[in-house]
């Protein structure tokens, strides 16, 4: 029997039928519910790596810690030309009220918290350093099937700078690889 029938055959509301059949539909919506929300986590998480995808440097094999800071600096500054737009807007009308307010404070709220992150316990990224995360960063196609194959690390600034500073020497590899700042062929 189809569930519309069975609801229309259940009369009063507090009998055995009605109450699983509202038991076992509350249990179906908190599923979906758990399913979309791990769904939104996935695609936050996949514009993230494809963000740092699109970003990185096309002729290198591996980072090396100084350019890691760098691409962090340039991930955390990717909103700085929406509110410069948004600061604009504002700028040239007359009105009072703030027009984009909604998606400025957003922005704002992100970019702080995104900051403060990198700046304590460290924002968490793909594993830019490792030479076979990275290689598997500049293949991926976007897919969010094969998110779970990225190692994230936190990285934070204090971290990297350190890092940079002691410039602790990497074995040689055969590729080219951008550990200083100009591209060096072995």
């Amino acid at each position: 029997m189809p569930k519309a029938a069975v609801i229309s055959q259940c009369k009063h509301p507090n009998s055995r039928k009605t109450n699983a059949l509202v038991k076992q539909i509350k249990k179906t919506k908190a599923r979906e519910k758990i399913k979309q929300n791990s769904n939104i986590k996935l695609n936050l998480l996949g514009e993230k790596i494809l963000w740092f995808r699109d970003n990185l440097e096309p002729d290198c094999s591996s980072y090396s810690p100084k350019k890691a800071l760098g691409l962090v600096e340039k991930y955390l500054s990717r909103f700085d030309e929406e509110l410069e737009q948004i600061k604009l807007k504002h700028s040239i009308g007359n009105r009072k009220n703030r027009q984009h307010a909604s998606r400025e404070d957003i922005i704002k709220l992100t970019m702080k918290t995104e900051k403060e992150e990198f700046n304590t316990c460290g924002l968490e990224i793909p594993d830019l350093l490792n030479t076979q995360q990275y290689r598997l960063l500049k293949e991926w196609n976007g897919e969010l099937r094969f998110l779970p194959k990225f190692k994230l690390k936190r990285y934070n600034r204090k971290a990297l700078e350190n890092a940079t500073n002691n410039k602790e020497p990497r074995p040689p590899q055969s590729q080219t690889s951008c550990t200083n700042d100009t591209m060096d062929t072995t």
